[in-house]
């Protein structure tokens, strides 16, 4: 009997060594895979279940394992710092990071270069912006430009009466498009046209609840500036809801296909598109060639953005929606 005993036991540690061996090699794809990493601010919008749907594509044609992960919500740094540290300890050649928090995350960012991985920033520039070794993104100050300069010449023969709906306190990409809206506008900051200012964190919940706010501020709001696309779709919501859906003029940015179909509807003047699919291909292809050869991307790549509207001001390089739709993500 003790040596039956002692033979099953024997079989029992061979076989569930072999099994666990080959759980291994089928949880991280081979140990030999290169390994990338994709942090969004979260895995709810549009623009960053879009941007993953690129990076996962760019990493099956390329051959590598991508990791995911996401904030709970727009300005969860807690979460991303999590999200590098697990990812540099399984040993990511590189990581590609859309920042909540642009300046708190710098110290994490700056651990996990020292330790060799490649970090690129995508949409959101870090504070500084050279905490990352390269960044890939739309001009977000550009596309704060063209929607400012749309809006000024749409509303030529009126006083403004603009409410702001901004992302929140210190992200980079909110304060590029807020004051890139005001340049277009010809504006600054405490301009007595603007009476009314709003943080939304990119919402359309919070997006409705600000514009409400702010028509209880000031009810002879004429213009309004969204910081994205479904903060805008909440603004609508809300001048709907007081009658005042057809003398507001909404103007956004995004260029999500909803935010397309809400310009060509009449809820949204216009909008700066933007392409996360763009963002999220050229960041793995390059920590791709980083793993290949040593090559560090460096710098900032724009990766383009185009004003889109049915109603062009003249003088202004504009598409039309078919073209959005075309081009379009979400």
């Amino acid at each position: 009997m003790a040596d039956r005993r002692t033979t099953t036991l024997f079989l029992t540690i061979v076989l569930g060594s072999a099994l666990g061996a080959a759980a291994c090699g089928d949880s991280d794809g081979g140990s030999d895979k290169v390994k990338i990493g994709l942090i969004t601010k979260t895995d709810t919008n549009p623009f960053f279940v879009k941007m993953k749907e690129g990076a996962q594509k760019a990493a099956d044609a390329a051959g590598v394992e991508l990791m995911t992960a996401a904030g709970k919500n727009d300005g969860d740094n807690a979460s991303q710092v999590t999200a590098v540290e697990n990812m540099v300890a399984a040993g990511v050649k590189g990581i590609m990071i859309t920042p909540s928090d642009t300046k708190a995350i710098v110290p994490t960012i700056q651990k996990a270069r020292a330790k060799g991985v490649l970090v690129i920033a995508l949409d959101t520039p870090t504070e500084p912006q050279d905490a990352t070794d390269a960044l890939f993104a739309t001009d977000n100050l550009k596309a704060g430009v063209l929607i400012g300069q749309y809006a000024k010449g749409a509303m030529a023969g009126r006083t403004p009466k603009i409410a702001t709906l901004d992302l929140a306190p210190g992200i980079t990409v909110g304060v590029l498009r807020h004051n890139g809206f005001l340049q277009g506008m010809g504006l600054k900051d405490g301009d007595p046209s603007i009476v009314c200012s709003q943080d939304t964190l990119g919402d359309q919940a919070k997006g409705q609840t600000a514009m409400e706010n702010c028509l209880t501020k000031a009810p002879d709001i004429n213009l309004v500036y969204t910081i994205n696309e479904p903060s805008a779709f909440g603004a609508y919501t809300a001048l709907k809801a007081k009658g005042r859906e057809k003398d507001v003029m909404i103007v956004s940015v995004d260029g999500g296909c909803a935010g397309v179909r809400g310009v060509q509807s009449g809820q949204i003047a216009a909008t700066s598109q933007q392409y996360p699919l763009k963002m999220a291909e050229q960041g793995v292809q390059a920590v791709v060639k980083f793993a290949k050869d040593g090559t560090k991307a460096t710098g900032y790549t724009d990766t383009g953005v185009t004003l889109v509207t049915d109603k062009p001001m003249p003088g202004q390089d504009t598409k039309d929606t078919a073209f959005g739709l075309a081009n379009c993500w979400g």
